[in-house]
């Protein structure tokens, strides 16, 4: 009787230290990937009307379309805010006859929203301000 108490016992605390103190979260594609403040990676799929376009993600060249960018947001999928209240992500022409593109997402704060973080985005490079966002303002050197 004894035995069997002690038993019972050790498999509760067995199942529960294999159930309850797991440390990352699986998705269909394995474990997530944690960044800084509580952040998860999401996966953004980043095409254009012709392939090579320059891309950059807040001012920083990540790429050349079609690539995937990862973005660190909040768990329910929303952009964080890592002290900027925008996150802005750019197509930069090619050739003559494009037009730079821009999506500019909000990434909350006090009483701010944040916008969701989305799967895809696609650049229309032949077609002002058709970039899932306005096209940016050109410096006066353009």
């Amino acid at each position: 009787m004894m035995i069997a108490a002690r038993l019972s016992g050790l498999l509760l605390v067995l199942a529960w230290v294999g159930g309850g103190c797991s440390t990352h979260n699986s998705d269909a594609a394995g474990s997530v990937e944690r960044g800084r403040d509580g952040t998860l990676a999401y996966r953004v799929l980043i095409e254009s009307s012709e392939p090579g376009v320059r891309i950059e993600a807040n001012q920083e060249y990540v790429g050349e379309t079609p690539l995937t960018l990862t973005i660190f947001g909040d768990k329910d999928g929303t952009f964080h805010n890592f002290g900027s209240p925008e996150y802005v992500i750019r197509a930069l022409p090619t050739k003559p006859g494009q037009v730079p593109q821009a999506k500019v997402f909000r990434t909350g704060g006090w009483f701010s929203p944040e916008d969701m973080i989305p799967k895809r985005i696609f650049f229309d490079m032949e077609r002002p301000g058709s970039g899932t966002g306005a096209a940016p303002q050109p410096s006066p050197s353009e």
